[in-house]
Formats: C-alpha cells, sequence, structure tokens
C-alpha cells in the first residue's frame, strides 16, 4: 500500500511539472507553509502550484481530476474559518496571477486577477479619485480572490457593502474544466448566461424547483455571508450568477479573473470618536448613527483599546467616519454626528481631522485581530466564533445575551468590530489543547448558534463559514435549504473535488485543529520566553496567521519594521508568518520530520535579519529573532558552525584582541590578502571591511581621565576626577549629593568602543554639558575589602570585554552568550544598586540588554534588574537633564530609527530632543539591511541591498542638501557609507558639534 501511495505521489508530481508552466513543489517547506490560514485548523496539502496564468489553472485541474486529487484556491491565507486549507493540491495565486489587467475610470471598473493586493488595486484606483468598497483589516495583503472567495467586508461596508455589491462579472473554471464567465442576467430561456450548458440548465432548474424557500429561508440583514447566496438567482434579484458564486469558499469554481466596481472615494474624511459608558451602549447607539449617512461605525471597549492616547473618556467607542467634499464639510458633519450622539447616550466625544492621528487610531481596531488573541492576562484567545452578525437593532441584546453565555461557559472575549452593521468580531480564551477544552468549544458553539438564529442574525458576518461555522448551517437555515446547498455543490462539483469539507458535508468544527499535533508539554529551551510561562511552543503558536508581516506598502508615516526580508523576496518562507509555520511544523514532527535539525527551518531562518520587527510590530507579539537564535543554537549544538559565526559571531572577542595590532589590520585590510580573510571568515566578497579604531573609546576614556585627574579636573560639568570615582553605587562625593543623582554609567559596547569611539567621545560632550556624569563600568568584577567596592585607576586591558552578548545570540551561541552576560552582570550589578542609569548609545546593545539579556539569564534576579537600568541616549538627557536645552541646530533630517530601537526601545524621547535642537522630519522605518552580522555574511548581500533599497536609501536620496543624516546604529551608518551615499551620524555626534569649540575637554 505504501509503495502504491508513493507512485501515485510520484506520477502526479510528474504530470504536474510536465503540466504546468508555474511552479510546481511537493517539497516539505513549502508545503509546511499552506497547512494553516488564520483559522484554528489545519490540514497538510499534498503539493503547492503557483499557475502562471488561466491556462496553467486549467492544466492543474485536469490533472488534479485525473488522479482524483481535490484541489483548494488560495491567497493571502488570512482566512479565519478553515477554508483556505486543505489535503489536495493548494493553488497559489499571490506568487503569479496577482495584475490588474485593466482599469476603466469612467465606467468605474477593474479587471483583476485573483492575487492582485486589495490596497494595489486601491492605489491603482486612488489616481483617478476611486477605491474599492469593501476594505478588511488585513487589506495590505489580502487578495480580490480571497475577497470573493469569503464575500469579504471590512470597516467601510456601512456605506459600501460587502464584496458580492462590488462584483460585476468572474470567470471561473469548475473542477471538471468547464469555463464559466458568470455575471447578472439571462439569456432566451431565463437560464443564467455565461454557463455551458450543462451547467446553464441545472442552475435554471434547482432554481426553479425551488422559488419558494429562496424566497423565504434567508433572513433580512445587511452582513448574511453564511451559505450559499442562492437569492441572488431569483428573478427578482435580477439573476445575479456573479453574486451567487461570491463567497463560496472555492467550493464551485476557481476564479482566474473578475470585473469589479470601483466607487468614488471622498475628497476629505474625518473620525469622530464617540465614547459611552460601556460596549452595551455603544452597541445599542451603533444603529441610531446610520442616518447621518457615515462611512464607518466600528465599536471597541477598553479592554480591546487598553491605555491608548487620543480617546476620549469612556468605557466603549464608536469611530464613526465621516465624508465630505472638502475638510470643512466632514467636519462639521461629525460635529453634527456627535451633537447628535450627545443626545443618545453618547458620554463624549473627539473629532479627529488630522491624517496622522486618524491613521494611529484606525491601526488600533486594524490590529485588533492579532492583538485580541491575548487577554489583558496573557491568556491565549482564539478565532472560531469570529465574526457572527444579527440586525444592527439587536446588536446590543444580542451583546448582552452573549456575554452571559460566555460566562455561562467560563469563557472570556473581548468582542470589537462592525456595530453599524451588527457584526462583532471576538476571541475567546478557549482551550483548544485538552479533550475538555476541546468538547466546551463544541458545545459553546452550538449554544452560539442557536443564539445568533434566535436574534434573526447569520452565522457568519464576514470571514465565511469554512470548517468553523458550517456544520451550524442547519441550525440557521434548516435541513430543507441546507439540502438545497447540496445540490448546488453537486451541480457545479459532482467529483466534489474542489475545498471538500467546507459549506457543504463539512468537517466537524472540533476535527483539524492546528494545535492537536503538537508537543503536550514544554520543550526544552534556552530562553525564558517570559510571555509564554516558559513554553516554546506557545510561543509559536502566538502567530495566527493574520500577515501582517507579508505587508509590501508602508502607510504614510509609518516607522514599522516588520518584515524586510519578505518585502525583500516576497517569498512566504521569508516571512514572520512563514518562519513561524515552519517552526510550528517542526514542533509538530508531520511535516517537517528533522526537529532542531531540520533544514528546512535553517534556510528560512538564514534571511531572517534578527530586526526585531516582529516583537513590536506584530499584533501578537511574535518574536522571530528570538526563535532564530533559539534554533541556532540547537541546529549546531556539537557541530561545526558556518565560518560566519565563528567570525563575526564572536566579533567582540577579536576586536579586543585586535585593538593593539589596528594600524597593521587597517593597512592589510586594503590589500588582496583581505579577499582571503574575507573568503575564510564567510563574509561577502562585496563588503569592506570595516576600518578598526586606533584609539579605543575606552583608552580614550581612561586617557582623559588620568590627564584631568593628575590636573586637579576641570571645575564643572561633573567630569570623572579622582575623588569621583563609582564605588559600590556610590560615589565619594556623598550620597544623595547632586553630582551623585547625575552619575550615569555609560555602557563602552563593542561597535562603539572599537569602531566608532567618535560616537563615544560625544557623547561625554554633551552628557556633560547637560550636567550629567558620565563613568564607565570597570572591566571586572569590584571587590569588596572592608565595604568598599574601590575602581581601579585604570583598567586591566588585558581581560576580556564587557558585552552585551549581542553577536553570540544573533548567531545562536547561547552558552556563550550566556557565560558573556554572567559576567556583565556580576560587574555591573553593585554599581546598579543606588539607580544610576545604563546609557547605551548602540541600540542593538540596548535592545541585547533590555531583552535578551534577562529573557537568556531568567534564573537572575539581576538580570532583570540591569534591564530595567537601560537608557538611550536620549532617554538619559531627558530623564536626568530635563531643563537641559540643546544646541540650536535648525536642520531638516533624513535616515532611519534603528529597528531594534523602534522594536524594544522606542524613539519617542528621540524624537522631542530632535525638535528641541530644531532637527525637523520624520525618521523612515524598516530597516537598514545590514544587520549586525547578516549583511556581512555571504550570500546575503543582495538581500542586505534590497532591504536598503525598501526605506532608507530612498529617504536619503529625496532628503534636501543640508539635511542632517541620522543613523545611531553603527550597522546602519556603514551601510549608508558603503552603498556609496550619504553619510550619517549618531544624534550624540550632531549635537555635539552644535556645542562649539570650548564646550567640554577632548
Amino acid at each position: 500500500m505504501a509503495d502504491r501511495t508513493e507512485t501515485e505521489k510520484r506520477n502526479l508530481a510528474k504530470e504536474l511539472a510536465a503540466a504546468v508552466r508555474g511552479e510546481v513543489s511537493f517539497a516539505a517547506a513549502d508545503r509546511a507553509l499552506v497547512t494553516m490560514d488564520a483559522s484554528n485548523y489545519r490540514r497538510v496539502p499534498r503539493a503547492v502550484v503557483a499557475p502562471l496564468d488561466a491556462e496553467d489553472v486549467a492544466a492543474a485541474l485536469r490533472v488534479c481530476r485525473e488522479h482524483g486529487v481535490p484541489v483548494v484556491p488560495r491567497g493571502a491565507g488570512t482566512s479565519i474559518a478553515g477554508q483556505a486549507t486543505g489535503v489536495g493540491v493548494v493553488l497559489d495565486f499571490t506568487r503569479h496571477m496577482r495584475r490588474i489587467v485593466s482599469l476603466d475610470p469612467a465606467a468605474r471598473t477593474a479587471v483583476v486577477q485573483p492575487g492582485v493586493i486589495l490596497d494595489d488595486l486601491r492605489a491603482a484606483a486612488g489616481k483617478h479619485g476611486l477605491t474599492f468598497g469593501p476594505d478588511p483589516s488585513t487589506h495590505s495583503r489580502c487578495t480580490l480572490g480571497g475577497m470573493i472567495g469569503n464575500n469579504s467586508c471590512g470597516s467601510h461596508s456601512v456605506a459600501w457593502g460587502t464584496t458580492a455589491d462590488s462584483v460585476r462579472e468572474l470567470e471561473l473554471l469548475t473542477y471538471g474544466g468547464e469555463p464559466v464567465r458568470a455575471g447578472r442576467g439571462t439569456g432566451p430561456t431565463g437560464a443564467p448566461t455565461g454557463l455551458p450548458p450543462r451547467l446553464r440548465d441545472g442552475v435554471k432548474a434547482l432554481v426553479d424547483a425551488e422559488l419558494a424557500l429562496l424566497r423565504t429561508g434567508y433572513p433580512d440583514l445587511p452582513r448574511r455571508i453564511s451559505g450559499y447566496a442562492l437569492d441572488a438567482l431569483l428573478p427578482e434579484n435580477g439573476t445575479d450568477l456573479a453574486r451567487a458564486l461570491t463567497g463560496s469558499e472555492g467550493t464551485l469554481g476557481v476564479l482566474t479573473e473578475a470585473t469589479v466596481r470601483l466607487v468614488e472615494t471622498p475628497a476629505a474624511r474625518v473620525l469622530a470618536v464617540l465614547a459611552y459608558p460601556d460596549e452595551s451602549a455603544a452597541a445599542e447607539a451603533a444603529h441610531t448613527l446610520l442616518p447621518h449617512r457615515p462611512m464607518t461605525v466600528e465599536g471597541m471597549a477598553a479592554d480591546l483599546v487598553g491605555d491608548a492616547a487620543g480617546l476620549p473618556k469612556g468605557g466603549a467607542w464608536l469611530f464613526v467616519e465621516m465624508g465630505g467634499a472638502s475638510p470643512g464639510e466632514a467636519a462639521a458633519r461629525a460635529e453634527a454626528l456627535c451633537r447628535a450622539a450627545a443626545a443618545d447616550g453618547s458620554t463624549d466625544h473627539t473629532v479627529v481631522t488630522d491624517p496622522a492621528g486618524q491613521r494611529a487610531l484606525w491601526r488600533i481596531r486594524e490590529d485588533a485581530s492579532g492583538t485580541a488573541t491575548r487577554l489583558s492576562d496573557g491568556s491565549e484567545a482564539w478565532p472560531g466564533w469570529e465574526d457572527c452578525a444579527v440586525p444592527p437593532a439587536r446588536l446590543g441584546p444580542y451583546l448582552r445575551d452573549f456575554r452571559a453565555l460566555l460566562t455561562q461557559h467560563g469563557l472570556r472575549g473581548t468582542p470589537y468590530g462592525h456595530f453599524g452593521d451588527g457584526c462583532i468580531h471576538i476571541r475567546i480564551d478557549f482551550d483548544l489543547l485538552t479533550a475538555p477544552g476541546i468538547r466546551r468549544f463544541r458545545d459553546f458553539s452550538h449554544d452560539l448558534g442557536d443564539l445568533v438564529v434566535a436574534h434573526g442574525g447569520s452565522l457568519s458576518g464576514e470571514h465565511g463559514d469554512g470548517q468553523a461555522r458550517a456544520e451550524l448551517l442547519p441550525k440557521m437555515y434548516g435541513p430543507a435549504l441546507v439540502g438545497v446547498f447540496e445540490q448546488f455543490k453537486a451541480l457545479w462539483d459532482p467529483a466534489a473535488g474542489l475545498n471538500p469539507g467546507m459549506l457543504v458535508h463539512p468537517a466537524r468544527l472540533d476535527e483539524n485543529l492546528r494545535f492537536a499535533p503538537l508537543p503536550k508539554g514544554p520543550v526544552p529551551v534556552e530562553f525564558g520566553y517570559p510571555h509564554d510561562h516558559g513554553d516554546f511552543s506557545a510561543a509559536v503558536r502566538r502567530c495566527v496567521g493574520v500577515a501582517k508581516c507579508r505587508n509590501t506598502t508602508t502607510a504614510p508615516g509609518s516607522a514599522d519594521v516588520m518584515c524586510p526580508s519578505f518585502r525583500a523576496t516576497g517569498e512566504e518562507q521569508h516571512s514572520t508568518r512563514g518562519r513561524a509555520r515552519l517552526l510550528h511544523e517542526m514542533l509538530s514532527g508531520e511535516v517537517i520530520t528533522d526537529g532542531w535539525q531540520s533544514p528546512e527551518v535553517r534556510d528560512a531562518l538564514d534571511l531572517c535579519l534578527s530586526c526585531k520587527g516582529c516583537r513590536s510590530d506584530c499584533p501578537v507579539g511574535v518574536d522571530m529573532a528570538t526563535y532564530k537564535a533559539e534554533f541556532l543554537h540547537h541546529h549546531y549544538e556539537g557541530r561545526l558552525r558556518p565560518a560566519a559565526h565563528y567570525s563575526m559571531g564572536r566579533l567582540p572577542q577579536w576586536l579586543h584582541t585586535a585593538a593593539p595590532l589596528a594600524p597593521a589590520l587597517n593597512a592589510l585590510a586594503r590589500t588582496p590578502l583581505a579577499t582571503v580573510a574575507k573568503r575564510l571568515g564567510g563574509i561577502a566578497p562585496e563588503r569592506p571591511i570595516p576600518r578598526l579604531a586606533t584609539e579605543t573609546f575606552a583608552r580614550w576614556w581612561w586617557r582623559r581621565r588620568k590627564t584631568t585627574a593628575g590636573a586637579g579636573g576641570p571645575s564643572g560639568g561633573g567630569t570623572v576626577t579622582g575623588t569621583g570615582e563609582l564605588s559600590g553605587g556610590r560615589t565619594t562625593a556623598g550620597a544623595g549629593s547632586p553630582s551623585d543623582a547625575r552619575t550615569v554609567i555609560l555602557w563602552p559596547d563593542t561597535f562603539t568602543n572599537h569602531l566608532s569611539p567618535e560616537v563615544g567621545r560625544a557623547a561625554v560632550r554633551v552628557l556633560e554639558a547637560a550636567g550629567l556624569r558620565p563613568l564607565l563600568p570597570p572591566t571586572a568584577p569590584l571587590r569588596q575589602p572592608g565595604g568598599a567596592f574601590p575602581q581601579p585607576a585604570l583598567p586591566r586591558l588585558h581581560r576580556p570585554p564587557l558585552c552585551c552578548g549581542l553577536t553570540y545570540v544573533s548567531t545562536g551561541q547561547l552558552d556563550r552568550a550566556r557565560r558573556v552576560m554572567r559576567r556583565t552582570v556580576d560587574v555591573l550589578s553593585p554599581l546598579l544598586q543606588d539607580g544610576h542609569p545604563l546609557v547605551v548609545l548602540e541600540p542593538s546593545c540596548a535592545a541585547a540588554l533590555r531583552t535578551d539579556l534577562p529573557e537568556l539569564l531568567s534564573d537572575d534576579p539581576r538580570a532583570a534588574r540591569l534591564a530595567r537600568s537601560v537608557r538611550t541616549f536620549a532617554q538619559a538627557l531627558e530623564e536626568l537633564a530635563p531643563d537641559w536645552q540643546p544646541p540650536r541646530i535648525d536642520r531638516p533630517i533624513a535616515g532611519q530609527t534603528h529597528c531594534h530601537q523602534h522594536a524594544v526601545l522606542g524613539d519617542a524621547a528621540d524624537r522631542r530632543l530632535r525638535a528641541r535642537a530644531g532637527l525637523t522630519g520624520q525618521l523612515t522605518g524598516g530597516c537598514c539591511g545590514l544587520a549586525g552580522n547578516f549583511g556581512f555574511e555571504r550570500g546575503h548581500y543582495d538581500v542586505s541591498v534590497a532591504c536598503a533599497e525598501d526605506q532608507l536609501l530612498p529617504a536619503v536620496r529625496q532628503s534636501p542638501q543640508d539635511a542632517e543624516i541620522l543613523a545611531d546604529g553603527f550597522s546602519c551608518r556603514t551601510q549608508l557609507a558603503q552603498l556609496g551615499h550619504r553619510p550619517g551620524r549618531h544624534l550624540a555626534e550632531v549635537l555635539a558639534e552644535g556645542l562649539g569649540e570650548g564646550a567640554g575637554v577632548e
């Protein structure tokens, strides 16, 4: 039997490869990437096919039909009900069939292929003042084919309806290979046009036989998405076959092209945020706003929004967008709506006219599908009842009953969503890992299905039925109408080859759960994973598949970083979600069978820049940089590592050893010997070797200290003198003295110390000008003779340097990283006891000390204290010298916020400091692409450059000639220098230059 199965597999692979011009893959990695969508479900396909065009789709269908293999069409894989998973051949439309075929502004229509990303269509239409009305929160990565398959909606559905309202014509292929051109209207016989004779006659006969049931069996509400929309085939509804097929979830035909309607977008938009005491009050009020013709009526409560800024005081809010021909008209309409809302229960309001402010608030709503997967106490929450809908006027009573049902089953969740359409989104803390929890999930689903129907609602109000709800369709429609659905499916797909198990004859809602094959207990790991209770499996399953990491465009003013490697390659395996999927399958052991030794996971993680962007930008906080370090540690444990791990992963050690030889090594780096050294070290041949400092920052510091101490030291500025040494966390100047309160420990990170000491010197100058007293830590743990911790007069430079462990972590050398970090904790802990801040100039090192160190030394409470002490340069100035006025620079800026600073540290203090110095403008998001060792490693150069070209380099090129190019990270400055563009400087350098001559001792 096994031999026969293997033979069938080889034959299928051979025939698909011969018939299809696009990619055909049976590889474990490619199959693992599509086992899941954004639902609770998982199925393992046999193969993945990326067709080039409709001809390829027909060829794939023919081969699959001959082998009796089912086919599942798939877009971005953001479906929440499981309909984008399957066991046969997955057709991936995101790779090739993503062309906007035509756009007719006069007719307000566009012809698109199924893989077109919604935001790409909106951008093309926007040039003509048009847009595509439906806009789900995944608009930056979802595809038109997926939207048509699910009949997606979005926040503007109160104005522009569902996808079905925007579809004009569909071109499909049935599993049997029959071409269909579905539109609206009938031919001479009264049957739908565009169908082959078998389907034409069969559809007409079925509709004629069931006229009464089709006229009475559907509830009347704006968000009725469940089931087949066969009432669209009624004569009084225009016999709209395109509308009937929209929302069929790939079970009737495979879409190859669609003609869609575009709508005029208002010239101006204003967001009115209405506050209510609680979500019930907001739900009761939502439908009363509809006569004001809003574009959105979105509801959220405090348990989802948290401490978001810019909201009026309340327990729940309605986000109501109003449009107008001018900003004044839109604002006037918004104010009129707010007055009406105040008379009907709103307790407060704010009107946001600033586009940036509106985007910040909408981001809360758009990220909710991810953020809602973690409750306030960190508990996991899951979809399954993500989007049921009721008549808008029934929303208040329904929500109260819904909350009561949650309590009855001992469950929790955070409702939010399209209140104006009566559609509620929620993630619920189902236990989908144990048998009792899964039984509760099933029981609750049946009870909630009854509740939705009792309120005249739809099981699905946006995302379709898939496997999550199809089992319950008889509750909503009754067995007779469900029987008609089955007849319709059998007519279109008699072989049941398209997306079987969806909509009709469905799998049970508690089968095929994605968590079933995961390990039942924690996996032994190195990091502490504090947000996941030390459980690596829980960390990996954070990824629910909403795929924000697949964004290909950046919103105006956005500083987002995630995911630079996906933006560079466009490959799913190089997205955060793709890597999380592969790790999930590695833990499951069914598709990826080699565990930590998996080459598939290794290859996917190879292009992860460890930028940490996902740690902040992913709505559920996936931290792929940490997962990569964990994997590399296990993958290479006891094995020979890549050369770059030894050369760049141990960079602090090499630089410390090489420091006395810097002049000679700099000279050799400009000779042919450098080529040999790069080859041996696994370094990209395109990369020049950075120049070593001939005097390290630490040597400069101690030379300067000795000079000033011998001369008695300057009289002001808190400069280090012979009587101002750190001693047991205090200074000899006296506990509590002003100089003691303004003492900061300046961290001599590897990059500043050995490669850019000018940054350290500039920082000292600025900190002293601000009245602070920077001191470097000793190089070894301080001893305690008689209760004191005397610092040596000069460091013992032969000792190994203090280090944050960054390069060891990024290459997965976690045993070495832990030893290095432990020594750092030993040295610094006595100095931090009195609350002195640890000022770190290199953002990547600051992030490592803030996050990697306490998570790798989770057993040492001193590590957490050290992490809390870390401050950036700007944070230290703001906290300890709030009244200091920086020099006025008065120049525009360009450059990039360091990715680690964005993800871990935040840049609010930097922005305020820049504003006070007259440095105007914004820095871009993204990643420079060098990312420490990544861009220097052999084989990464092209991707590294592509990442830089995404945001950083264009921003620098487009900046004014007098702009100051800011780049606080050594990697960012190196990338700018090596790619031949304008050099960047650390903010400390710019401010130090602004101080002028004589502002400090050099």
